[in-house]
């Protein structure tokens, strides 16, 4: 047995039973080794799209995610997708092959310093020099991805470690990890204190939550409080979308109840949340009013941007079954923030014979209520995550620390293979889809049942927004007027396509599209001047937020910019 063999067996150990990558030269031993292994290897087409679906698979399953690729490019072409897992704190191991280590250091074929230029984006880096550091450095590797604050794990395997004997390694076997003590946490009598005076509490919700298993403890809480209830991009799915006391998403493209309440609130109880500036606004206006509960397993984003007046740091479930017993007296309030759900409720009545993005999305969603979710990054992003009504955090993937265009189709990869009874769809627009087009071939060869829904408009949406509303309508580089015939590619791979392109067509090809047997691509043309409201412009506070009719009056000059959508013929 060499190292790379030992490797294998070690990885199945582990319990992987999927794995994403591309071969090449300094990780051939590895490749060599699978053979034989009960592990799937999966065939990206591009190493990014390795990482990014490592990155769905573990985001939805909640185990860690494994990634494969060779030395020099192969390695630099996963940086983008182990940032994303950084940044949204998902547990993953990234193997990568690297010269033999008597040549590192001497500019070789494909070396990279990958060891170092990975740093700041994993949680630890191993570059192991003899084939007896494997051992521990599989199971520390495996170990911080999944412990604490999940995150990627790079391992850097030189080619003559894999090729060395290791027949003297011990038997691969998983690490057992110590269990956990369920200390309870200090803060929470205070905790309790500042819930039973506030007048006016929210929840503010999080990605935390779902990344430390406590959906449950946290709609306990809820159950027993029944605080109003915010969430974030990622904590989208905390709450089930139809739950009384959930207000809307709240931030830059939350909604409008949502962000009316915590910024008038006395109080917020920040769960797994980390004051990111899209959910803020201007930080120094956000919540004048309130004082801060900060649940976290994370130290670290305690008191980072907002000062907690009390901090609960340990494990959120523990904490939040704790504090079930808060008093909260806010009938008045809890009302004031409904009456406010219902007015400010999202319209899908838009004028006009052709596709609405938003009443397209929430019908899918409608007609696939336990559907996974992948999206790409855009404007049908913020659509999602505003008319999608998800029930469950794992089914909405979405890139939000990062905003990585080309995420949704290799996560949606990801997801289905760890699920593969499930309903996986992908959403993604004319500009991220072609970040990693080339996975439907990926798609195309596992025969991943995966929906594609594909929003064109013909433009950079979110950047052609941004310009139209704050940079004076001087439209630079967003122009997508030349862009193929997406049907037609997605056939070229052997996958189905279909195109809709009218609002009369929207319910019979919605359910066409759905009941194909296997992958599904469906090219939806919508109009390019369609904006994603509300919309807290940058550094202003989450009150002023802006919606289509005061669009409508910053574009009502100038007519000529009337654009007409047609698809290929």
């Amino acid at each position: 047995m060499n190292g790379a063999e030992w490797l294998v067996k070690a990885l199945e150990a582990e319990g992987v039973d999927t794995l994403f990558g591309y071969p090449g030269g300094c990780i051939m031993p590895f490749y060599d080794a699978l053979l034989g292994s009960t592990m799937k290897h999966v065939l990206v087409r591009h190493e990014q799209a390795a990482a990014l679906a490592a990155n769905g698979y573990a985001r939805h399953s909640g185990r860690v995610g494994v990634c494969v690729a060779t030395s020099g490019p192969g390695a630099s072409n996963l940086v983008t997708g182990i940032a994303d897992a950084l940044l949204d704190s998902v547990p993953m191991v990234c193997i990568t092959g690297q010269v033999p280590t008597h040549l590192m250091g001497t500019d070789a074929f494909q070396e990279l310093d990958v060891f170092g230029m990975t740093l700041p984006i994993v949680k630890h880096s191993y570059l192991p020099r003899s084939v007896d550091e494997l051992p521990a450095v599989l199971h520390e590797a495996f170990h911080l991805a999944r412990s604490g604050r999940p995150g990627p794990v790079l391992i850097d395997l030189p080619k003559d470690v894999q090729l060395a004997k290791a027949d003297h390694l011990p038997a691969p076997a998983p690490l057992i990890s110590p269990p956990v003590v369920n200390a309870v946490p200090v803060g929470l009598v205070e905790a309790l204190a500042l819930i039973a005076r506030s007048k006016k509490p929210v929840v503010y919700g999080g990605g935390g939550i779902a990344i430390a298993d406590a959906t449950k403890a946290f709609r306990r809480f809820i159950a027993a409080t029944k605080m109003p209830t915010v969430l974030t991009l990622r904590g989208l799915g905390a709450l089930p979308f139809d739950h009384p006391q959930f207000l809307g998403m709240l931030g830059m493209h939350g909604s409008r109840a949502a962000n009316l309440a915590v910024q008038e609130s006395d109080l917020l109880i920040v769960v797994g949340a980390r004051f990111d500036d899209r959910a803020t606004g201007k930080l120094a206006e956000f919540a004048p009013h309130a004082k801060v509960i900060h649940l976290d397993a994370d130290l670290g984003e305690i008191n980072k941007l907002r000062r907690a007046d009390v901090s609960v740091h340990g494990r959120i479930d523990n904490s939040l079954n704790a504090l079930c017993a808060a008093i909260s007296r806010c009938d008045e309030w809890r009302a004031l923030c409904a009456d406010r759900v219902r007015k400010h409720a999202a319209r899908y009545d838009a004028p006009g014979t052709d596709i609405y993005a938003p009443a397209l999305l929430k019908r899918l969603s409608e007609l696939a209520p336990d559907a996974i979710v992948a999206c790409d990054v855009g404007q049908h992003q913020m659509w999602v995550a505003q008319h999608w009504g998800f029930k469950d955090p794992t089914h909405h993937l979405s890139s939000a620390g990062l905003g990585t265009m080309g995420f949704g189709l290799p996560a949606a990869i990801g997801a289905q293979l760890s699920n593969p009874g499930a309903t996986v769809v992908c959403v993604s627009g004319d500009g991220s889809i072609q970040m990693n087009i080339q996975e439907l071939a990926t798609v195309a060869r596992e025969r991943l049942p995966i929906k594609i829904v594909l929003l064109d408009n013909q433009a950079l949406g979110m950047v052609r927004q941004w310009q139209e509303l704050f940079f004076q309508e001087r439209y630079s580089a967003v122009d997508l007027s030349d862009n193929p015939d997406f049907g037609l590619i997605a056939q070229a791979y052997r996958i189905p396509a279909m195109r809709l392109d009218s609002r009369a067509d929207q319910e019979a090809t919605l359910a066409e599209f759905l009941a194909i047997d296997g992958p599904a691509f469906l090219h939806v043309a919508i109009d390019q001047k369609a904006n994603v409201w509300p919309l807290v412009p940058p550094n202003k506070s989450n009150t002023e937020m802006l919606d289509a009719p005061a669009q409508a009056e910053a574009v009502a000059h100038d007519k000529s910019k009337e654009f007409v959508h047609a698809l290929p013929t």
